[in-house]
């Protein structure tokens, strides 16, 4: 967690970091549960384990996103080091310029992917939409294996399953982080263009961050010694 988070960036990040840190939590006390009903009561939890991995994927698709956002990710700058302030400022817009591409083919696809399980059209078009296709077969009756409806998601038995009641956790609601992060991930790469354009950065990512790092460990540790 970062220090104290202040104005609408601020509570974004605070958002972001909550709903993180949420995800990693429930996956801790979904695991160690478990295992407790395993080992000491010779029994399991059916779900545990499909819930389990629905989280990680939560945890792993909305936590690109914010590496994004804080330039987190690793990256290789050795080459980016030598050149002018100019020079990395056109490699920097077309790298991103390359990911925003990646991303909204991501976008797309995720989005087609999650949109029969909705009951909405998914696009035509192999690479960009071309438009709706309405001929797609829902899939919005499709459950998963184990996880068990829950109450609060009763609503969509009207909503997408024209009145037929849930059994299991229809598919659509772990599914629809994949849109939501990918749109995410655009909109980060997106923000990261304006930060180079305005020449607040000059890169997406920066290895040499961590070297920094390092150093002023070893920097505190010899005051100390």
């Amino acid at each position: 967690m970062s220090g104290a988070h202040t104005g609408p960036t601020g509570f974004i990040d605070a958002i972001e970091e909550t709903l993180i840190a949420i995800i990693l939590g429930l996956m801790t006390a979904l695991t160690f549960a478990n295992v407790v009903a395993r080992f000491a009561f010779n029994s399991n939890i059916l779900w545990a384990l499909e819930a389990t991995v629905f989280l990680f994927a939560w945890l792993v698709l909305l936590g690109a996103s914010y590496a994004v956002k804080k330039h987190s990710h690793l990256g290789v700058d050795a080459i980016i080091n030598m050149l002018p302030a100019g020079a990395r400022k056109v490699v920097g817009l077309f790298a991103v310029g390359c990911c925003l591409v990646f991303s909204l083919l991501l976008l797309k696809g995720a989005y087609d992917y999650w949109a029969v399980f909705a009951d909405l059209p998914p696009t035509s078009g192999r690479w960009f939409p071309t438009g709706l296709n309405e001929s797609a077969r829902s899939q919005s009756f499709y459950e998963v294996q184990d996880v068990p409806m829950i109450g609060a998601f009763r609503f969509l038995e009207d909503l997408i399953n024209y009145g037929d009641a849930y059994e299991k956790l229809p598919k659509v609601v772990p599914y629809v982080v994949l849109p939501v992060s990918m749109l995410l991930l655009v909109l980060r790469f997106a923000q990261a263009a304006v930060q180079i354009l305005r020449g607040e950065a000059d890169r997406l990512v920066a290895s040499h961050e961590v070297e920094d790092e390092l150093d002023a460990v070893r920097a505190q540790r010899g005051e100390h010694d």
